[in-house]
């Protein structure tokens, strides 16, 4: 497999982001490919373990406003990049990519850091991929919170996600600060150049390029078996506490969709509505994470 690893010093200059680089090389079922992530905080039998998966198309620089609140409660923040984004390796070819290359990626590193007591943060594919782990470990999870996604079961998704995907196949060299930029205007140039800095030029966005392509919107699409059963698990089997927040901006994965992930997880209660946030919650989440631990309060004293 042929890939590419982005140059240190395009992450030379991250605003918010003070947290040095961790890597694995040796996840089983990757030789070859270096995943990157951040482990900050205590660390314990029981300490509570958030663990935060981005989506598309970000990186762990995504969770700088919530990790500082995680870290203050106490907590251990774990938060990986995924094979094409971030600091971790980027293989070359697009067909390289699929559902399946990445799950399996996420699960093989929680196994390998062997993380328990975990509060699962997802948005985005990280909620697309993410929510599809805990039924193969339910011991290790005890926690969700869950921000503008969905779980993929071959399902049309809707007139505004086929013009994004129209979008993406259009502009393979995606610009992503640009795109950041639109969502989140509140940005600062600094931080839409950290958003920006894995992906030095086309050659190293195929992960980006594949991600839209790549929601199971058909039900012979790869992943569908897989997400069909995390869906009944968290509707008959999930025993944890779940906080969800809603970017009511967001075109695509607002209020209507996040309703049916609502009635989808068992025992989730009414969601935090941030108005003025779009699909990017996480820009908006020093204010979704204090809401979650005041939620998970007694949960996290024990």
């Amino acid at each position: 497999m042929e890939t590419l690893r982005t140059p240190e010093s395009r992450f030379t200059a991250l605003p918010g982001f003070p947290w040095g680089p961790r890597y694995l090389d040796d996840l089983a079922g990757y030789a070859g490919l270096r995943c990157h992530y951040i482990d900050e905080g205590a660390t314990g039998a029981d300490q509570p373990v958030f663990l935060c998966l981005h989506g598309e198309p970000t990186w762990c620089y995504l969770f700088r406003r919530m990790i500082p609140v995680f870290l203050a409660s106490g907590g251990r923040v774990v938060a990986p990049d995924m094979f094409g984004f971030g600091r971790s390796d980027k293989p070359v070819r697009d067909k390289d990519y699929g559902f399946h290359f990445h799950r399996d990626m996420l699960t093989e590193f929680v196994r390998r850091l062997d993380l328990r007591n975990v509060t699962l943060v997802v948005q985005d594919w990280g909620g697309l991929l993410g929510l599809t782990l805990p039924m193969e470990a339910p011991e290790r999870y005890s926690r969700l919170i869950i921000m503008n996604t969905a779980l993929a079961t071959g399902v049309p998704a809707g007139a505004g996600f086929e013009q994004w995907r129209a979008y993406a196949a259009a502009n393979p060299d995606l610009d992503v600060g640009k795109l950041m930029s639109r969502s989140c205007p509140h940005l600062s140039a600094a931080e839409v150049a950290a958003y920006a800095a894995p992906w030095p030029d086309a050659t190293y966005k195929a992960g980006v390029r594949r991600f839209p392509d790549m929601v199971m919107t058909r039900p012979d699409m790869e992943g569908v078996k897989t997400s069909k059963r995390a869906a009944r698990y968290w509707r008959d089997d999930w025993q944890g506490q779940s906080f969800m927040a809603v970017g009511a901006a967001d075109p695509v994965l607002g209020l209507p969709a996040m309703a049916r992930m609502q009635d989808m997880i068992r025992g989730c209660p009414e969601p935090l509505i941030l108005p003025d946030a779009g699909h990017f919650v996480q820009e908006w989440g020093a204010e979704v994470a204090r809401a979650a631990l005041g939620q998970f309060a007694t949960s996290l004293r024990t």
